[in-house]
Parts: C-alpha cells; structure tokens; sequence
C-alpha cells in the first residue's frame, strides 16, 4: 500500500516535466514538419522554373523532412 502511494507521489511530481518534453516534442516536429513544406514548395517553384537541378532535390529533401517529422 505504501508502495502504491509512493508511486503515486512520484508520477504527480514528475508529470511537469514529462508535459515540457512532450510539448517541447511536439514543437520540434511541427518545426520540422514547417520547414520540410517550405523546402517542398519552394523545390515545386523552382522546378516550375527554369532552375529544375535545384527544384527535385530540394523537393525531395522537403518530402523526405515531412515525412520523417509525420512519423
């Protein structure tokens, strides 16, 4: 029972800083997830240009952050 208890007592304090880590996470992620569609638009813009040995690769990078950050 005290052992319970004790448990108990533990999860309560340390569960601020299991909420930081997982919100901090959570930003990195959706930082990377930004950042992968920016480099994805910017390689479709390019590619629609003139400059298309720019536009795959960074397309290609973009898709491969995206997806990287999704899962």
């Amino acid at each position: 029972m005290l052992d319970d208890v004790l448990h108990g007592f533990w999860w309560l304090v340390l569960l601020p800083f299991r909420l930081v880590a997982w919100l901090i996470g959570l930003l990195g992620r959706m930082g990377g997830v930004f950042v992968g569609f920016v480099l994805m638009m910017l390689g479709v813009a390019l590619s629609a240009g003139s400059l298309i040995i720019l536009g795959v690769p960074l397309f290609i990078l973009g898709l491969l952050l995206t997806i990287r950050c999704l899962s």
